[in-house]
């Protein structure tokens, strides 16, 4: 049986975590602890033996920062680097930003929980009236995404996380997995649930 070598973690803390907020597709630089918790992750795999021949991160600066972190603290800063949008966090649509706990006071938290864990339930897609909506889609690292920017997600659900992350995952990771590379996928909560769902078969 072939054995394919994959590191996929998730990015560390940034500021609205902390806040219990939808961060998703706004742009969050990371804390100060999620900048030492990529330093400690960067001092684990090199103590583990780890040489990574390319990383793959979403197009969101929390994923791309974890990922150079990582690679100082291995000495491997040299290691080339693509981005893409299908790594993205899951979009979260017309509750980005908001609070959790704020969102299950005003709508439950069963229906909450619905749109965070289950597979396939879609909350309310983003509207240009949103305080978010210019920030994100007037963004220039959208511009040159391999969809219109008409085209990129509202709202999506765990399963259209998968949908837009498989061709990618198809087309560009597994060539180089089966190549013999040794891979680093520094994304996010939602788009590794995702990916992992489908490894895992």
């Amino acid at each position: 049986m072939a054995k394919y070598r994959l590191v996929l973690l998730r990015h560390g803390e940034g500021a609205w975590t902390k806040e219990n907020r939808f961060c998703s597709w706004v742009d969050q630089k990371l804390s100060s602890d999620g900048i030492k918790e990529a330093q400690n992750c960067g001092k684990h795999l090199k103590a583990l033996g780890f040489e990574f021949d390319l990383v793959f991160t979403s197009v969101l600066s929390r994923s791309i920062q974890t990922a150079w972190l990582i690679l100082q603290e291995m000495g491997q800063e040299w290691v080339p680097i693509q981005s893409s949008w299908r790594l993205n966090e899951r979009h979260y649509g017309a509750l980005i930003g908001l609070n959790r706990a704020e969102m299950a006071l005003n709508h439950g938290e069963e229906q909450v929980k619905i749109w965070r864990r289950s597979y396939d339930v879609t909350p309310p897609p983003i509207s240009e009236s949103h305080p978010y909506y210019a920030e994100i889609y007037n963004d220039r690292r959208y511009k040159c995404s391999d969809v219109s920017q008409e085209n990129l997600p509202k709202a999506e659900s765990l399963k259209d996380v998968l949908d837009r992350l498989l061709p990618y995952w198809n087309e560009k990771i597994v060539p180089e997995l089966k190549s013999g590379k040794m891979i680093l996928i520094s994304a996010h909560g939602n788009s590794s649930r995702a990916l992992l769902k489908h490894v895992e078969g």
